[in-house]
């Protein structure tokens, strides 16, 4: 197994940032993530277990098996589902390219800000259906770099957010894929495919937003790009600080807003 490029790094931090973003956005992601009592879910790309926690605790009488490519993140998810005293998850080391699984082994596949990372998100797709029975449920979440926009706006905290865009782009990436959910489940031959817009909305009077997932979650992902967007020369270190310091203003002032949007679709297996 390879361990593809993941634009964030896996550094403890990361796994910080992951944690406080899925503490962020849960309920707004999660209210109705919900499975059949007793179905089989697979989490695919589990990372550091932030996801299954919450799957796991909504759906007690289900069966998890969460995987990851990073037997580091499944060691750090593995804690927190013992820490939790979660008993319906396993994980297992895998390539989500070519899962150890028979045809139709799963009730319900789940994956969550994945296909992003992927270079070919159409194949991998492929092969979670294989794995998933017919008449069987997907659900995928993904965010959109490009659903961003915030107040105070500059030109220098622009040119630092489309950073994040371009490197994961140059990893063969895609932060915009969530507006491309719906044709690529269409294609990949799922039917009932329903897509459900998420957004995120900051301002100074939903400080815990504003601190959660700005601060903790957002500006973090922006800052892990600094090393790459420098040295593929997208920008230059002074308009990067002076970006950043632009982003971190919103934290501060009164007028400071944010918006972002997630896109959770699901679809049947026919």
């Amino acid at each position: 197994m390879t361990q593809p490029d993941y634009v964030h790094g896996y550094s403890p931090r990361e796994a910080e940032r992951l944690h406080d973003q899925a503490d962020a956005v849960r309920d707004l992601l999660h209210h109705d993530s919900r499975f059949e009592p007793g179905s089989r879910v697979l989490e695919a790309g589990c990372g550091v277990g932030a996801q299954t926690i919450t799957l796991a605790r909504h759906n007690p009488e289900c069966q998890f098996t969460s995987i990851d490519i990073s037997g580091d993140s499944l060691c750090q998810a593995a804690r927190l589902v013992r820490a939790q005293a979660l008993a319906n998850v396993r994980f297992q080391q895998t390539d989500i390219y070519a899962l150890p699984y028979p045809d139709g082994a799963y009730d319900h596949v789940f994956i969550c800000y994945v296909l992003e990372h992927l270079t070919a998100p159409e194949r991998a797709l492929a092969e979670l259906l294989r794995v998933t029975r017919p008449g069987g449920g997907l659900t995928v979440i993904e965010g959109d770099h490009g659903s961003c926009y915030f107040h105070p706006e500059t030109q220098q905290a622009r040119k630092a957010w489309q950073c994040l865009i371009d490197v994961q782009a140059s990893l063969h990436g895609d932060s915009l894929i969530g507006r491309r959910l719906y044709p690529l489940l269409r294609d990949a031959g799922l039917s009932d495919v329903v897509v459900s817009p998420r957004m995120v909305y900051a301002d100074h009077s939903r400080p815990r937003v504003v601190e959660g997932f700005v601060g903790n979650t957002i500006i973090p992902m922006v800052e892990g790009v600094r090393q790459a967007a420098l040295e593929c020369g997208m920008i230059d270190a002074q308009t990067w600080d002076k970006g950043i310091a632009d982003l971190r203003h919103i934290l501060s002032t009164q007028q400071g807003t944010f918006c972002y949007t997630f896109f959770k679709a699901t679809g049947r297996k026919g």
